[in-house]
């Protein structure tokens, strides 16, 4: 299994990215797919997942009614939206999989995501 992140970038407070994961070797139907994120010494933070459908969205409250995710499973891809971008939200993004996350309203655990890609930076500046 392959996971690639791309789309991070510097953007200033306020700005928009689209962060892009494209997944591949094998299929990943019935999987949930994830973005988390981490500061330089913290721990991995969730961010927001997709169940396969796509009706069943998770979202971090730090991040909701700012950003938005989808799935396309017919490229295996998924995609995070961010608006009003905080100097806050500055981190790696990494997008993950797993067929059997614990995920809950209060969002998902990332030690129970199985496969992690190399992740991409976003910066913003106030």
């Amino acid at each position: 299994v392959q996971l690639q992140a791309s789309g991070g970038g510097l953007v200033r407070a306020g700005g928009s990215l689209r962060l892009s994961c494209a997944a591949s070797g094998q299929s990943f139907s019935n999987y949930i797919m994830g973005w988390f994120r981490q500061s330089p010494g913290k721990k991995h933070e969730f961010v927001a997942a997709i169940n396969w459908s796509g009706d069943e969205l998770y979202y971090a409250d730090a991040v909701k009614g700012r950003f938005t995710m989808s799935r396309d499973n017919a490229k295996n891809t998924i995609d995070l939206r961010m608006n009003s971008l905080k100097p806050d939200d500055t981190a790696r993004y990494y997008c993950a999989v797993d067929n059997n996350p614990l995920c809950s309203r209060d969002g998902c655990d990332p030690m129970s995501f199985y496969w992690w890609g190399q992740g991409t930076q976003v910066t913003v500046s106030s």
